[in-house]
This record gives C-alpha cells, sequence and structure tokens, in this order.
C-alpha cells in the first residue's frame, strides 16, 4: 500500500486529478476514523477530514516524500488539537435549527459511535478508553484502533521509537486498569492470563 500511495503522491504532485481523487479515497477512511476519535461527533470528524485534504493539498508540495500516512495523519492530528483548542475557548452555541423543523432532513449515515457500542466489550473498552489520560488514549488510538506501526506513531510525534514503546506499554497497562476499575470481573481473567 505504501509504494501505491507513494505513487499517487508523485503524481498528484504533477498535477494529475485522478491521482488525488484515488488518494483522497485510499486514505480518508483513516483520517476521519481519527479525527472522529478526536473530536468526538460525526459532523466534527466529516469536517475536519475535509479540512485536512484541503490542507494536505494545499501543502503537496512541502512533502519531503517518505511516510505520507505518517504526515497525513501528522496534520489530522495537528488539526484536532487545533480543534479542541477552538473548542474550549468558547462557551457551545445555541442550536439554531428547532429540533421540529419540516425541513431538516434526517441523517441517514451510519453513526460509527454507535455501530461500535453495540457489542458489550466494545463498549467497556470504550467507557475505559474516554477515562485515559489524553498521551495514553492517544497511543491506544493510534497504535491498536488506528492500526499503525511503531514507526509511523514515532514519525507522526516526532519522537523516538523508544518512546512510543514505553508510551503504548503504559498506556495498555492504563486501559486494563480502567476496564478492571469499571469492571471488577475482569481481574480475574488477567490473571489468568498474566
Amino acid at each position: 500500500m505504501a509504494a501505491d500511495v507513494a505513487a499517487l503522491v508523485e503524481r498528484c504532485r504533477q498535477g494529475d486529478d485522478l491521482a488525488w481523487e484515488r488518494l483522497v479515497r485510499s486514505c480518508q477512511g483513516r483520517v476521519y476514523a481519527l479525527a472522529y476519535h478526536y473530536l468526538g461527533g460525526v459532523e466534527q470528524a466529516r469536517d475536519l477530514t475535509q479540512e485536512v485534504f484541503v490542507r494536505v493539498y494545499q501543502q503537496l508540495g512541502t512533502y519531503k516524500g517518505d511516510g505520507f500516512m505518517a504526515w497525513l495523519l501528522r496534520i489530522t492530528r495537528n488539526l484536532c488539537i487545533d480543534q479542541m483548542r477552538r473548542q474550549r475557548a468558547r462557551p457551545p452555541a445555541e442550536d439554531l435549527v428547532a429540533e421540529d423543523n419540516e425541513w431538516a432532513l434526517p441523517d441517514t449515515a451510519p453513526d460509527p459511535e454507535q455501530s461500535w457500542l453495540r457489542d458489550g466489550k466494545k463498549r467497556l473498552v470504550y467507557d475505559a478508553l474516554r477515562r485515559l489520560n489524553g498521551p495514553s488514549r492517544e497511543m491506544i488510538l493510534l497504535k491498536e484502533i488506528q492500526g499503525l506501526q511503531l514507526k509511523e506513531i514515532a514519525e507522526m510525534l516526532g519522537v523516538p521509537i523508544g518512546t512510543v514503546k514505553s508510551r503504548s506499554n503504559r498506556a495498555r497497562v492504563e486501559l486494563a486498569r480502567q476496564v478492571i476499575a469499571i469492571d471488577p470481573s475482569y481481574a480475574n481473567q488477567a490473571e489468568s492470563q498474566g
């Protein structure tokens, strides 16, 4: 996949619009998933995903040619952090659309959070994940949920691989503690496996 993405990126740099469309389609799922996990809302994640690809398109000339996915996800992460800062800086706005607005179209897209939470174990892990501090939650999201390799995470965060390994291990231990805090019956399972 990395070779395919690299070829698409090179074609994009040469002005190939079809290559750009393919690049966006091949990467937008990961960008959206990461944005959703950071921001927690479907609309916010959709908007940020669009913003990411606008930024990538504008900055494609500055891309160094190595580790495109890490570069793309670093842009996503940075824009998510900026968005979260903006949200904390201003109080939530009143909903300007009445609930019974007859002109409002229903959102027929499946809510990824609801789909994912149908399974009880996943709900437990999700609840535990929400209790983690920011760096631990980020590490679990990147490594376990996004499936990034240690090298990709290190490039994305701009830290050594050893730092990623230690943060990842600490995050997994903390996640296990949170799961057990929510549902102590998992303590017995952890003891029998450990």
